[in-house]
């Protein structure tokens, strides 16, 4: 159970104002409902907590480091209505002032009972002690759609939660994070908030949104927890418990229209080129426990990996490794591949992993989008798939592969799994000969 925001975590309690303010039949409609928007909570982040990329260009700029929480309840509706889909959006409106990275809790590291996965999350539960009801507002929940982001390395960006086909519950009572970048000597965070809704009655869906934008400043609060004493440099020690990690997942096009004797040289090969594409991507066979199914493998990557620098080597070597393969093989022997990945909070089970992003990268590999790629491209040796957060936080900044031109929008929408998430395909070049 997500608790409402409290009278003293309430920064305005607005009216969710109509479109065209009009009835079907002409007469005023009256606000059906509201929305709390509550106080953002903004503490710093240590320096040594940020993934490498950050505390690089946090050494070389000087800039600075903020998490920022924000919540928001939306008032209960009247019987037979419901929310269809929400919108919320934050402007920054100080000098230099951006989001780097939007999470929710699996992106993040907070656990549904609080606990911190990863040091940025660390210092977001220690933050949040005073609002401990907060952190729950991050984590996933049955039958809701999981927000997509926008916005990210921008000082406008924001969240939003739509279910097309109508058959999940948006949730009333959410909470997000952000990761801000500011100049040095920051003291505050200023900005604007605004919130648009969608509310299905028996007479149809109508939009709704606050009147005018909610304004906000608020202090950076005292320092957060202090770290962990660091490692050696490049040491990373595997953590016991949950950790946000990559996960990686492949499967073999046509697999089962081969002869048995064709499959077992297809595996043999299948699980050979993908440790050379980890190990150009300096990951070690000791660092992972590779799952085979068949005609397929996933993967869970070590913890505390650059992805930045991970992901350009894991699909140059995947993309040389096939080449080699193909180059010698039979025709009925190439393979072909569709790959995804996914980052989020996930945890080693009795039977397996356990997390979010262990099921959300199957289904992105088995998704109809992905399926269609392959099949159209049949010079191509691999497909890849991967979920709108990865593209925003590291792919579209890097120079690739993939480079962000050659990534193509596309929705998996799973209505049957529950899953609805936007995503992103790159259709691998054919090596040159």
């Amino acid at each position: 159970m997500i608790e409402e925001l409290h009278a003293g975590e309430v920064l305005g309690h607005l009216p969710l104002i109509p479109a065209g303010g009009r009835d079907p039949d002409g007469g005023p409609v009256a606000p059906p409902a509201g929305v709390r928007c509550g106080h953002p909570l903004v503490y710093p982040i240590a320096a040594g907590d940020l993934p490498g990329p950050l505390a690089a260009r946090a050494d070389a700029t000087g800039c600075r480091y903020l998490g920022m929480l924000l919540a928001f309840d939306l008032d209960p509706l009247p019987a037979g209505a419901r929310y269809t889909a929400a919108r919320f959006d934050v402007t920054l409106t100080g000098p230099g002032a951006r989001a780097v990275r939007l999470d929710d809790g699996d992106s993040l590291g907070v656990t549904f009972e609080g606990d911190a996965a990863s040091a940025i999350a660390a210092q977001t539960v220690w933050a949040a002690r005073a609002r401990p009801g907060w952190l729950r507002r991050l984590t996933g929940r049955a039958g809701a759609p999981r927000a997509w982001a926008t916005g990210a390395q921008s000082a406008s960006f924001g969240w939003v939660f739509d279910d097309p086909a109508g058959e999940l519950l948006v949730p009333r009572n959410v909470g997000m994070h952000a990761l801000l970048e500011v100049p040095a000597g920051s003291t505050e965070i200023n900005g604007l908030i605004t919130v648009r809704a969608e509310i299905a009655t028996g007479r149809g869906r109508r939009s709704a949104e606050v009147a005018e934008a909610v304004a906000f400043t608020e202090p950076i609060s005292a320092p957060g927890k202090p770290s962990e004493p660091a490692g050696a440099v490049g040491e990373q020690p595997e953590p016991a418990g949950a950790s946000v990690r990559l996960c990686m997942a492949a499967d073999v096009a046509g697999y089962s229209r081969r002869r048995n004797d064709e499959t077992e040289r297809i595996q043999e090969r299948l699980v050979e080129l993908l440790a050379v594409a980890r190990r150009a991507a300096g990951i070690g066979e000791e660092q992972v426990s590779p799952q085979p199914q068949g005609d397929g493998q996933f993967t869970v990557l070590p913890a505390g990996l650059d992805e930045s620098v991970v992901i350009p080597r894991l699909l140059t070597g995947l993309s040389a490794a096939l080449h080699d393969v193909n180059a010698v093989a039979e025709p009925a022997d190439r393979i072909r591949l569709r790959v995804a990945l996914h980052r989020g909070l996930v945890k080693e089970g009795r039977n397996g992993w356990i997390g979010t992003a262990p099921i959300a990268v199957h289904r992105i590999l088995d998704s109809p989008p992905l399926r269609h790629a392959l099949a159209e491209h049949t010079t191509a040796g691999y497909v890849l798939g991967v979920p709108d957060l990865l593209y925003r936080d590291v792919l579209v900044h890097g120079d690739g592969p993939p480079a962000p031109a050659e990534l193509v929008a596309m929705t998996v929408d799973l209505p049957d799994k529950d899953f609805h998430e936007r995503c992103w395909f790159y259709v691998a070049p054919e090596p040159a000969r």
